[in-house]
């Protein structure tokens, strides 16, 4: 095969290689051979080497700068009066939050009994190792999942919406957006514990998915939570009724995109921030954690959590690049940690705006209301019991329903008084 056959370009290269080894240099005078014209490479090589010497003569000029005191920043505009707790509780009574975002991870649900992900010897990637899995991860990798499903479903049975009540982290979240300063509140969590204390809907973005519904893999049919819950709890793998394929939870697997309502909204969401809330993560799953650096400049930014994260690398900071937390740098103007549980965080920030017994309060209203509910459930499954033997058949299989005043029998329900059939029936 000819040259030119197999690369079409070829013999026009040739031909002007051979041209320029003819043709004199017209600034020069002296002549070029064809091995000493630059190749393509050596030009992308060069401009490479050109683009990182312009990086270290930067590096070193803000090094200079950053000893000698010289070329200093632009003074940061203040907009808490103290980097503190205090000064975002006063922030927030003066009125300047009124579209808040609130971020969080698996912290906020830990004191409900559900285990974060990454605490050594209590974190659920700890705790997964039982289930004979290649690593822990595994279980929420969408290749693996499609191979085998079964251990995912006896983890989701251990972890399962319905069992957990919400924490005071939860609520006071509700608190903001009964208050209406909550824009957005943006969860990691697929525990469903928000709609629990009766968050709206519409403020939710659950970036990575929720137990609240399910598809068929196959057919993509829709299944509800209560109906997934009771195949899980039979310790069965869901299957979808039309096509036997397998349900899976609507939660975002690795390897699965990101909910297209995450997308939509974050754009329109970030610019808006008056005040950014983080709690209970860790920030290093993205794209959740580059949130952090889409709100405005004069937006102030709150962590709630046992341990700094999320921080600008000192190297990038140098080079006034990233937009990562500053905690601890000199120039920081406008993010505050508060190195605590998120539970003890939000009620310390609920006490300095005068609301702690406001979310006290709401706690144990709520929390009454689900044992309450919980309760009548346990009752409705209560099967009947058998009324003591009285010496006569009908005696025998007389039963007793859970209901008061009402004598469940063979020929149906009657009340002990009167004619009226209990509410049961």
């Amino acid at each position: 095969m000819s040259e030119r056959e197999d690369n079409p370009q070829g013999g026009k290269e040739i031909e002007t290689a051979a041209k320029a080894e003819k043709e004199p240099d017209n600034t020069s005078g002296e002549q070029t051979s064809g091995a000493e014209r630059k190749s393509p490479k050596t030009t992308q090589d060069n401009q490479q080497t050109e683009d990182e010497m312009e990086l270290i003569t930067k590096l070193m000029e803000k090094v200079s700068d950053f000893t000698t005191g010289a070329g200093k920043e632009t003074e940061k505009p203040k907009i808490l009066d103290e980097i503190s707790l205090e000064g975002i509780a006063q922030y927030i009574k003066e009125g300047k939050a009124k579209n808040i975002i609130v971020m969080t991870g698996a912290g906020i649900s830990t004191s409900a009994g559900i285990p974060d992900f990454r605490s050594p010897g209590s974190g659920i990637y700890h705790n997964l190792q039982k289930y004979d899995i290649p690593h822990p991860q595994a279980i929420f990798e969408l290749g693996y999942f499609m191979q085998n499903p079964e251990p995912f479903f006896v983890f989701a049975k251990e972890m399962y919406p319905g069992k957990f009540k919400p924490t005071p982290s939860h609520y006071f979240i509700k608190m903001l957006s009964d208050k209406q300063l909550l824009l957005r509140y943006y969860t990691q969590n697929i525990d469903t514990l928000e709609r629990v204390a009766g968050m709206p809907g519409d403020v939710m973005v659950e970036a990575h998915g929720t137990f609240h519904t399910g598809h068929c893999l196959g057919c993509r049919k829709e299944y509800t939570q209560e109906w997934m819950k009771d195949e899980v709890f039979a310790d069965k793998v869901p299957s979808c009724t039309e096509c036997d394929g397998v349900v899976k939870p609507d939660i975002i697997f690795f390897g699965e995109a990101l909910p297209e309502r995450f997308f939509s909204v974050v754009p329109k969401d970030f610019p808006k921030c008056d005040l950014l809330i983080i709690m209970g993560t860790s920030l290093v799953v993205e794209p959740f954690a580059s949130l952090r650096s889409r709100v405005p400049d004069e937006c102030p930014r709150l962590l709630i959590n046992k341990e700094k994260c999320g921080q600008t690398d000192p190297l990038l900071a140098l080079l006034g690049m990233g937009k990562g937390f500053e905690f601890d740098s000199p120039h920081n103007y406008r993010d505050v940690a508060y190195e605590a549980s998120c539970d003890d965080g939000c009620i310390a920030l609920a006490d300095l705006l005068g609301w702690k017994d406001e979310l006290m309060d709401l706690i144990k209203k709520e929390h009454a209301k689900i044992d309450a509910e919980l309760e009548n459930t346990k009752s409705k499954d209560q099967p009947h019991q058998t009324k003591p033997d009285d010496g006569n058949e009908e005696g025998k299989k007389r039963r007793i329903h859970p209901k008061r005043n009402c004598n469940k029998t063979d020929t149906g329900c009657q009340m002990e008084k009167g004619s009226k059939k209990c509410s049961t029936h």
